[in-house]
């Protein structure tokens, strides 16, 4: 039988539980290790009978190996992303030790590049694999305890406080639940499942408590979980407690009791546990004997994934999904502890250069009247990410596939996402490179007086000077259109402002504005930024939204040449398969706002031709925002650097006029 043969990176204590793991397991052996220390690789080596050979000074020397199958990353936390996507974009199976990223958009991340590369990606928590959680599990789901109904799980050790250790160290993202919390957390997780019939389940509630030291590392933290079924669960933390270190599940029958669910035989064989279960006065235990050591049974599990051409592990070690909800829950309780959070220093740490295929095209640029240098034929939008850390994922693959435009508002956030994107753009120094869209004058601030104000506070949020293009966020008719005209001419002279328009104008309005410039020695409008999409908005996704999507005003924009950015470009996502894109509101959802049968139709049309161009449905309908007779942008909004990826091919696609009319049903 053939042997998976692993490199293991991060040479400290969990890497050595790990190479012992593997030296009892029948389908992976230890062929390489690498540190950046290259004394380190050989003692570790020699220390598990490597070849002196196959220990290397450098990680790429080992993801350069064609030799090694599959690589265990043990580096500390902030590094797990990078390496991981890494080692797979180099043709690696990855087994990354918990937790798998320090944010949900790092797990998100990995795990879209294992499919994309069709590697095996699996997150380290070893106790999930041993024969004790599937014994357990089985009980719950004979009904000896009845419904489960509660969890407690704790997992915690003390420590000494040290300023130089991994645990004490901010920006390694130490503390306890990143290092040990993880695992009460997803033991939860998965019994609720069970709970409810499902592999893994996700909190609908989360209440985090702790302490923190005085370097703001979470010392002892407890979290509370409630679940849709209404199971509730308990999970501890600590690196300076010492804690009871069990897990309880209770029933309405009876419980469960776990002695050590974590981590029974860590460093040798055999790895026996005793599972005791209580019910309606009776008692009895379980003795279960495991003659392997507890990594042997997760190297196993992996090895043989992989031999059998598996991208997930076996049941119940966690699947992708598990371990995006992991972090999604770890990442809730943590902010509740850890309020002041460096998150400047911990995203340089995480910056995930690579995260896009080597494939990836490069985004076109195009001039836009009034607006200094060049901006690419698609602006990401900026209205959907909170927080930094998330935003950079995304943002800094977007930068990389060339992409230098970004849209935002005044009212996106209550200014929170002017604040990210300004923070963003700072900590990478790109802010005079960047092209970003700025708007204001949204009702019912939409009045003259307003944009100035308004403008100035979203210019500091962003830590701009100047904005590149200025976009009227929505028009107000009760407004003479001069008073509009004269003030953003007046922030243009000022320098305040590059290329401007409105979003949300009607053909009449926008023409008026442009006449009255024209008439009046006046720069006029250049941007028109309403819904244009392959689908036509049948119902208003918001009041006061406007489409460019009928005759009249293609025509327009046709006839004039006006420069239209289409804000839902890819009509809400209508144009994507089931399962696909991000769920959106009950009001807003596509089959709401674009359903009819012409659009039905239109889907049909793009479906065929997508299968001629060997593209998705949405490139082509995203496409044919970008090939009309006009100079036409698409505004986008990606949540995962997958969406960009996946978006970004639609510029590879090119529609002939003809191809265009044909899809619109204009023939």
């Amino acid at each position: 039988m053939r042997s998976v043969k692993w490199g293991i990176i991060g040479l400290g204590n969990i890497a050595i539980n790990f190479a012992q793991g593997l030296g009892e397991c029948q389908s992976g052996e230890l062929y390489a290790v690498a540190s950046t220390e290259s004394a380190k690789a050989v003692e570790f080596g020699s220390r598990f009978n490597v070849s002196p050979k196959k220990c290397f000074a450098s990680y790429n020397e080992l993801f350069y190996d064609s030799e090694v199958d599959a690589v265990y990353i043990a580096t500390p936390h902030p590094f797990h992303a990078q390496l991981a996507i890494r080692a797979m974009r180099s043709g690696k199976h990855v087994l990354v030790e918990k937790p798998a990223g320090i944010i949900p958009g790092e797990v998100i991340t990995m795990t879209d590049v294992a499919r994309q590369e069709n590697r095996f990606f699996m997150e380290g928590l070893m106790y999930r694999c041993h024969p004790q959680i599937s014994r357990v599990i089985e009980i719950i789901k004979s009904g000896e305890i009845g419904d489960v109904i509660h969890i407690d799980a704790s997992f915690g050790f003390a420590s000494d406080f040290d300023r130089n250790s991994r645990l004490d160290n901010p920006n390694l993202a130490g503390g306890a639940i990143f290092d040990v919390g993880v695992y009460p957390i997803s033991f939860a997780r998965l019994i609720a499942g069970v709970a409810q019939g499902k592999d893994h389940a996700n909190p609908i509630k989360i209440s985090g408590s702790g302490v923190t030291n005085a370097l703001g590392v979470d010392e002892t933290s407890y979290a509370t979980l409630v679940f849709d079924n209404k199971v509730t669960a308990i999970c501890s933390t600590s690196i300076r407690r010492k804690m009871e270190n069990t897990a309880t599940i209770t029933g309405t029958k009876g419980k469960i009791y776990l002695e050590n669910p974590w981590v029974p035989g860590r460093n040798e064989g055999p790895s026996d546990s005793i599972i005791e279960i209580f019910t309606s006065g009776t008692f009895r235990q379980e003795k279960q004997h495991s003659p392997l050591m507890l990594f042997a049974y997760e190297a196993e599990n992996a090895s043989k994934s992989i031999l059998a051409g598996k991208t997930q592990p076996e049941y119940p070690a966690p699947n992708f999904l598990d371990s995006i909800g992991n972090s999604i829950t770890i990442g809730h309780w943590r902010s509740q502890v850890v309020r002041d959070f460096n998150i400047k220093s911990q995203n340089e740490l995480t910056r995930l250069v690579g995260a896009l295929p080597d494939n990836t095209p490069i985004i076109p640029k195009m001039k836009i009247v009034g607006m200094q240098g060049e901006i690419t034929n698609l602006i990401i939008g900026c209205d959907n990410k909170d927080t930094l850390d998330e935003a950079a994922i995304v943002w800094d693959a977007w930068w990389e596939a060339g992409g230098n435009a970004f849209d935002t508002g005044f009212v996106y956030g209550a200014g929170l996402h002017e604040q990210v994107l300004g923070n963003w753009m700072s900590s990478r120094g790109v802010s005079k490179e960047a092209r970003v869209i700025v708007k204001g004058a949204h009702t019912p601030y939409c009045v003259p007086d307003a944009i100035p104000v308004q403008l100035k506070i979203s210019l500091e949020r962003l830590g701009l000077d100047y904005a590149p293009i200025y976009l009227m966020h929505r028009d107000n008719e009760d407004v003479p259109i001069c008073e509009f005209v004269d003030v953003l001419n007046e922030l243009r002279e000022s320098g305040l402002i590059g290329a401007f328009g409105g979003s949300n104008w009607s053909i009449n309005r926008f023409q008026a504005a442009c006449d009255y410039a024209n008439n009046n020695g006046l720069i006029p409008p250049s941007i028109l930024n309403n819904n244009l999409s392959l689908a036509v908005m049948e119902k208003p996704v918001w009041p006061g939204c406007v489409s460019s999507n009928s005759p009249a005003a293609l025509k327009f924009l046709r006839s004039t040449g006006t420069t239209h950015i289409s804000w839902s470009s890819q009509a809400r996502g209508y144009f994507l398969n089931p399962g696909q894109g991000t769920e959106v509101s009950q009001e807003t959802r596509p089959d709401v706002c674009f359903n009819s049968d012409d659009n039905l139709e239109r889907k049909t049309r793009a479906k065929k031709l997508a299968l001629d161009r060997d593209v998705e449905t949405h490139n082509i309908a995203t496409a044919w925002v970008l090939n009309q007779s006009f100079p036409s942008i698409a505004l986008i909004g990606p949540r995962t650097v997958d969406e960009v990826y996946s978006t970004l091919n639609s510029t590879k696609v090119i529609l002939t006029k003809e191809e265009c009319a044909w899809l619109n049903l204009e023939q």
